[in-house]
C-alpha cells in the first residue's frame, strides 16, 4: 500500500488539532460555514481568467445560479467548448464560492468555458432535487449556448465527490433523454454506489477527512428513505446499462472511502465499451484537489484533468 503524502498528513494533523468538532456533529448550516472557512485556509493563489459571469438557469422548480468562467486569451466572440461543473459536499454542503479556485484552475488548464452549478442542497431539498437541478442546468446551458459563448457541440460534465455522482447521473439522463449530447465526463473521486460496503470504505472509515460517519450523515440528510439509495440516480453504478455514455476520466484516491466505487464505475464503463482513463492518486485523501495551498500536488492533478478535458472537447 502507498504511503500517505506528507502534505496530506500535515493537513489531517492540523484538522485533528483545530478543536473543531467533525462536520457530522454539526448542523448543516454550521457545517457549511465551517467547511467554507476550512477550505479557504487551504486555498492556493487565485488564478486569473478572462471573464467571470453570474447567470441563472431556468429550473423546473426555481432558478439555478450559475457561475461562468472564460479562459484568458480567448476571443470574446468565439464559441468555446464548455464543461458543466457540479461541486462536491455530500449534497449538503459546498457552493460556488468554495469551488471558485478549482473552476479557475480547470478553466485555465482546459482552455474551456467552465460553468459551475449551484444546485439545491439537502436537507432543505432532498433527493432527487440535486439531480433535477443538475440536468436542468445542463439543458439550459445547451439551449442558451449561443448567448453564453459556448459551442453546444462540445459539451462535457465534471464534478468531484457528490458532484462526480451528479456528473455521472446527468450523463446517464442525457443519454436516455436523447441529449444534450456530451463529449466527456470528468469524475473526481465520485460517489457511485451509496451502500458503503466496499473494502476501501472500511479501510478508510476513519482518519482521512471523509469518514464513514460523515458519509452516513450526508445520506441521512439527502435521502428520503432507504429506497432512495438503490435508485440509480443516487447510485449510478446500479444503472441498467452504461453503454453509449460519453468518454470518461475517473480519478480515485488511495486513502478515500470512495476509492473502490470509483474504480468499479470506471470498470463498468469500460466493460460497456466506453473509452475511459483511470487516474489513481494512491497517496492522497478525498477532497485534496480543494487543498492546493496545503497540498501542492493538487494543482498538478487538476492540470492533468484539464488537459484530458481539452483533448476530449477539442
Amino acid at each position: 500500500m502507498a504511503t500517505l503524502d506528507p502534505n496530506a498528513a500535515q493537513v489531517l494533523a492540523a484538522m485533528a488539532l483545530s478543536g473543531y468538532p467533525p462536520l457530522d456533529e454539526m448542523s448543516p448550516a454550521d457545517a457549511r460555514a465551517a467547511s467554507a472557512l476550512g477550505f479557504a485556509s487551504m486555498r492556493g493563489p487565485k488564478r486569473e481568467v478572462a471573464v467571470v459571469r453570474e447567470v441563472n438557469a431556468e429550473g423546473r422548480h426555481s432558478p439555478i445560479p450559475l457561475r461562468l468562467y472564460r479562459p484568458l486569451g480567448s476571443n470574446a466572440d468565439s464559441a468555446l467548448p464548455a464543461v458543466v461543473f457540479y461541486h462536491g459536499g455530500g449534497w449538503v454542503i459546498g457552493d460556488l464560492d468554495i469551488y471558485d479556485h478549482v473552476c479557475r484552475i480547470l478553466c485555465e488548464a482546459s482552455g474551456c468555458v467552465v460553468v459551475s452549478v449551484d444546485y439545491r442542497l439537502a436537507p432543505e431539498h432532498k433527493f432527487p432535487a440535486a439531480v433535477e437541478d443538475a440536468f436542468d442546468a445542463l439543458q439550459w446551458i445547451s439551449k442558451h449556448a449561443g448567448t453564453l459563448g459556448i459551442d453546444p457541440e462540445r459539451l462535457g460534465v465534471a464534478g468531484d465527490s457528490a458532484g462526480g455522482n451528479l456528473a455521472a447521473v446527468t450523463s446517464l439522463i442525457a443519454r436516455d433523454a436523447g441529449g444534450p449530447a456530451l463529449k466527456h465526463q470528468l469524475l473526481l473521486y465520485p460517489a457511485t454506489h451509496v451502500s458503503g460496503t466496499t473494502t476501501s470504505y472500511h479501510e478508510n472509515a476513519e482518519g482521512y477527512f471523509l469518514t464513514a460517519s460523515l458519509m452516513r450523515w450526508f445520506g441521512e440528510h439527502y435521502f428520503n428513505d432507504a429506497n432512495d439509495r438503490s435508485d440509480w440516480r443516487a447510485s449510478p453504478l446500479l444503472a441498467s446499462s452504461h453503454r453509449d455514455l460519453p468518454p470518461a476520466t475517473v480519478m480515485v484516491c488511495g486513502f478515500d472511502p470512495l476509492r473502490d466505487e470509483g474504480i468499479a464505475y470506471e470498470e463498468a464503463l469500460k466493460q460497456a465499451g466506453v473509452a475511459t482513463e483511470l487516474i489513481r492518486v494512491d497517496d492522497q485523501i478525498h477532497g485534496f484537489l480543494m487543498m492546493d495551498g496545503a497540498i501542492p500536488s493538487a494543482v498538478k492533478y487538476l492540470q492533468r484533468c484539464g488537459a484530458a478535458v481539452k483533448q476530449a472537447l477539442a
